[in-house]
């Protein structure tokens, strides 16, 4: 049980950190001073990572809900595409 408890909270602080994965990979861009097709390549790169980051997160949630067929798909989709944009303000 203190395995799952740790497990939870390691998925949510992971999830948190990947909320904001576009601005961050942004943010290291810029630090970077990166232009043209080398920010191209590091922007595709840094997404596609916090895709992955985000989708196994996601799905270990949809395990501990215990969901299975279309609505572990639908949950992993929606969780996915949550933690991968920007917030609107």
């Amino acid at each position: 049980m203190k395995g799952l408890t740790a497990a939870a909270l390691i998925a949510l602080f992971a999830s948190t950190a990947v909320y904001a994965a576009n601005p961050a990979c942004e943010a290291q861009a810029a630090e970077k001073k990166l232009a043209g097709a080398a920010k191209t390549s590091f922007m595709k790169k840094c997404e596609k990572d916090a895709t992955e980051a985000a989708t196994k997160t996601c799905t270990d949630q949809a395990g501990e809900k215990k969901l299975a067929g279309a609505a572990k798909s639908s949950f992993v989709k929606k969780c996915v595409k949550d933690a991968t944009t920007a917030p609107k303000e």
